[in-house]
């Protein structure tokens, strides 16, 4: 080999030696520009606006099965009951002995009625329907619904601009989400509800349905719509017109014995026979005052933004996307 040759093989080794001995670098640090970040806000927002769409969606579609549902059990449940002749003459009873009591600060006869009737209602349909499909049930699964399907858009976001998770977890931690303390473990941010797992074990979540069922709780107080003036409805009317045509029977109750006894019968053959001319009557009518009222409670669970299905969805759309629009 002459000293040309040499030199090449010499050249060639070091450089062999030296493409083995380098190590492969890390890629320099993503940064986003703030223009770039207020763009992701601006996703971010339009995510949370499509979430609430689909959430409500599925509320409103499942509101429709639990109104179905009192509706039927109503119709062959309750309807029955109120006007069977058994029970107008047992609510006869109660609206002469509410009137006889009714003095002394006591609570007025219809008022007092309408409380049962509510309790029957309640028994008879709502709580049946209620271990089927619950509002309350409704309204947790749509909020569940929003985040799940918020934090799947978020993933798409952080592919399209390639943001650095650390920097966009510190950014989500400064969006508060749940703002309902003190104390601090009522409060949440977006990073802690998208990571927790499961929801039921975070405590500002379980304060936030605990907030919105108190809501849920003052505004029925609060309030004479819906089914509580099906009850009040119902109990002027018994008040007016069933409370004297029911009072041979209220008097053959007080009287007792052979006497009374005779007054009963009497009474009832008359009364079955006149209960059964006005009964199909009285079920239209009581009919069409269930319809109403139910149409009204059924939208105020429905659209309510501090109590209804959606109302959870609400809260935390408006904390988080307010959040992002101050960040602008």
């Amino acid at each position: 080999m002459n000293a040309r040759g040499g030199l090449l093989l010499l050249c060639l080794v070091l450089a062999v030696n030296g493409c083995a001995g380098k190590r492969p670098t890390a890629p320099p640090p993503v940064f986003l520009s703030v223009g770039a970040w207020q763009q992701v806000d601006r996703e971010l927002i339009n995510a949370s606006l499509a979430a609430t769409g689909s959430a409500n969606d599925y509320a409103r579609r499942s509101m429709r099965v639990w109104k179905d549902e009192v509706q039927k059990r109503t119709e062959s449940d309750f309807i029955p009951w109120f006007t069977g002749y058994w029970t107008q003459q047992w609510l006869t009873l109660k609206v002469a002995w509410y009137k006889m009591n009714s003095g002394n600060g006591a609570e007025p006869p219809e008022k007092r009625l309408a409380l049962y009737l509510q309790e029957q209602y309640h028994r008879r349909v709502l709580e049946p329907v209620a271990r089927e499909i619950n509002p309350e049930a409704i309204r947790d699964r749509a909020s569940e619904l929003y985040l799940q399907l918020f934090a799947q858009q978020l993933t798409v976001i952080i592919q399209r601009y390639n943001a650095p998770p650390d920097q966009l977890s510190q950014r989500l931690t400064r969006v508060k989400a749940i703002a309902l303390g003190p104390p601090a473990a009522r409060d949440a941010s977006l990073y802690q509800l998208l990571r927790a797992k499961p929801l039921a074990q975070q405590p500002a979540w379980l304060a936030l349905r605990l907030h919105l069922n108190q809501q849920a709780a003052k505004l029925a107080s609060q309030t004479q719509l819906g089914l509580s003036s099906v009850a009040t409805r119902a109990s002027e009317k018994l008040s007016a017109t069933l409370a004297p045509r029911g009072i041979a029977s209220a008097v053959a109750a007080a009287v007792g014995k052979a006497a009374g006894a005779l007054i009963s019968v009497a009474a009832t053959g008359i009364a079955m026979i006149s209960h059964d001319q006005e009964q199909p009557q009285m079920v239209e009518h009581l009919r069409v005052i269930l319809n109403v009222a139910f149409n009204q409670e059924w939208r105020e669970l429905m659209d309510n933004r501090q109590s209804g299905a959606m109302s959870g969805v609400y809260y935390l759309s408006g904390q988080i996307e307010d959040g992002l629009l101050l960040k602008q």
